[in-house]
């Protein structure tokens, strides 16, 4: 039986830090079905790719990513989120987690780092899921 591939989408306001996440993901156990520039687009985004795990940068225009945070966590629940921040601080570290942010991945991004903390966040797909085996 095939592997299941988990699909994450990349949100940040910056076009070079998508691009830098994308070839760190890119040939990896991952499939990357969108990206997002804001909030809005990426609350938009979760709801049509239906991604697995969710890159989302913290500082954004429109809707800054603790916003989008707890709407893709109360739409979708089972969805891991990653938060993405050049600039760690312990109120966004917080309240992140207490919306339900999985883990962090701080900028400039370690490749390393990067597969590393999506590793241990990605547990499987949720039973029901389509491409999840269910007992």
């Amino acid at each position: 039986m095939a592997r299941y591939i988990p699909k994450i989408l990349i949100v940040d306001d910056n076009d070079l830090m998508r691009t830098l996440l994308r070839g760190i993901l890119r040939g990896e156990e991952y499939e990357i079905v969108g990206e997002a520039k804001n909030g809005l687009q990426a609350v938009e985004a979760v709801q049509r790719f239906a991604p697995d795990i969710v890159c989302l940068d913290v500082m954004m225009p429109e809707m800054d990513g603790l916003e989008a945070l707890q709407v893709i966590k109360q739409a979708k629940p089972e969805t891991v989120v990653v938060m993405i921040t050049g600039s760690p601080s312990k109120e966004n570290v917080q309240e992140s987690i207490q919306g339900g942010a999985a883990g962090f991945i701080i900028k400039p991004f370690n490749a390393a780092k990067v597969l590393d903390t999506l590793g241990r966040l990605w547990t499987g797909p949720a039973p029901g899921r389509n491409g999840a085996r269910t007992q």
